[in-house]
């Protein structure tokens, strides 16, 4: 019998720390049963910004929902991946009833359920996370403010000086060129509060009608401190999927090397299972296929050169050879989120130019694209499809595939969009495409 909160069975979880290591009862019972169960196909979600165990629980048991009747007489396993990230709670998670969303106080006050995951996900934080808190609801007028309220966002997610550490935090990398602090936590915090302001009344209009108001730079603060938050759960995506994920996968390999993996992550979750590909152990081709559904890192990431700058590459050039079979990258134009949100965001990486005049087009075109608004960039040979070819036709065997998922992708409001509408029957069919599962 399948777990009471899970739609499928087998089905385990792998719980991951912040340094990546693993629950090892959780590790061993996988690698002890997942032979016994005759398992031959084993599907390994990770989810991005689901703040606790049961959020993910939710989001895996209604996407795995389709599973067995879209592929029989498939030997179909489950894994899913949960790992410390959080989640602000007046954004949507999959299958969630809106109505909770709905009783979320107005922006810029931080809620008791943000507060918590705060507390939880940056522990021995409390002073500083009260004192943001309490910044937010007295909303002081001084710019001085604004700066200390900078302060304490990187003093809560502890920039990461240059070094390895850095490049779990990086999507793209120059040669000879350290790894800085994200410009939007080292440059002036009044600038970019005001800029975040705008873009967030650019985002909930409507028609754009609140674009021409006076922002107030407390909504842009309560923006900062979200995206303070994604750049630690950003670099922690990375940590968790190379030193984590990826080593169990070996371990997987080395005691059941006739299991065929499946890796779909959503968000910064598709960042973790790339990531994971980074630590497979040489020699480990167990990997049949990547699914990245609305993956919020660098459409650059796998690139070996970047088109703006020919001396950087991005930080998992090459890792899609580590599948063998196809990496496919679903995105959608309805996700603001990584549309609008993300590079507004990717300044982080040192963008002198400012973005007030809202060119989204200008901002997307060069280089702050994610992965889940546009694909997969700059890599020979990468395919492109619509989901209704996808569906009808033969992946390519191997290399990059980009899929443009917008006819179902679509659902949601501001500010977010469709970031997290990804539990379709026609996703699950994706993805057992792209790993030849029948």
């Amino acid at each position: 019998m399948a777990d009471p909160a899970m739609s499928v069975t087998p089905y385990w979880e792998l719980t991951f720390d912040a340094d990546g290591d693993p629950d090892t009862g959780r590790r061993d019972r996988l690698l002890a049963q997942v032979v016994a169960r005759g398992v031959k196909d084993l599907v390994v979600f990770s989810h991005g910004w689901n703040s606790d165990r049961s959020g993910a629980t939710r989001l895996y048991s209604h996407f795995f929902a389709p599973f067995p009747e879209l592929a029989p007489a498939a030997k179909l396993g489950y894994v899913g991946v949960v790992w410390p990230s959080m989640r602000f709670s007046d954004e949507p998670i999959p299958d969630f009833p809106r109505a909770v969303a709905a009783e979320m106080p107005p922006r810029p006050v931080l809620d008791k359920d943000t507060r918590h995951a705060l507390l939880e996900t940056f522990p021995g934080r409390a002073t500083v996370i009260d004192r943001l808190a309490r910044m937010l609801d007295q909303q002081p007028r001084e710019e001085a403010e604004l700066e200390e309220f900078g302060r304490l966002v990187r003093l809560l997610v502890e920039v990461v000086p240059p070094g390895p550490q850095a490049l779990f935090a990086a999507d793209t990398l120059a040669e000879g060129v350290p790894q800085d602090e994200p410009e939007i936590l080292g440059g002036s915090t009044a600038t970019v509060c005001e800029e975040f302001a705008q873009a967030i009344a650019h985002l909930e209009g409507p028609d754009g009608a609140r674009e021409f108001a006076i922002p107030n730079p407390w909504d842009g603060a309560h923006e900062l401190l979200r995206q303070g938050t994604y750049y630690a759960m950003k670099r922690r995506a990375g940590t968790v999927g190379e030193r984590g994920l990826g080593r169990v996968i070996g371990q997987l390999a080395e005691r059941a090397p006739g299991v065929r993996v499946h890796l779909v992550g959503h968000s910064f979750g598709g960042r973790l299972v790339s990531f994971a590909l980074r630590g497979l152990p040489e020699g480990v081709h167990t990997v049949k296929s990547v699914t990245l559904l609305q993956g919020a890192f660098s459409h650059y990431a796998f690139a070996a050169r970047l088109p703006h700058d020919t001396r950087a590459g991005g930080v998992l050039q090459g890792q899609q050879n580590r599948v063998d079979g196809p990496l496919v990258c679903c995105y959608s134009s309805h996700d603001s989120a990584l549309g609008t949100l993300y590079p507004l965001a990717s300044r982080m990486a040192g963008d002198a130019q400012g973005v007030a005049a809202f060119d989204i087009g200008r901002m997307l075109g060069a280089k702050w694209g994610a992965m889940g608004h546009d694909g997969v960039q700059a890599v020979p040979g990468t395919k492109a499809l619509k989901l209704a070819d996808a569906l009808v036709t033969q992946l390519p065997a191997k290399g990059c595939v980009n899929v443009d998922v917008a006819a179902v992708v679509r659902q949601g409001g501001p500010p977010s969009g469709a970031h997290s509408d990804i539990c379709h029957r026609e996703l699950a069919r994706l993805v057992l495409a792209a790993g030849r599962i029948h």
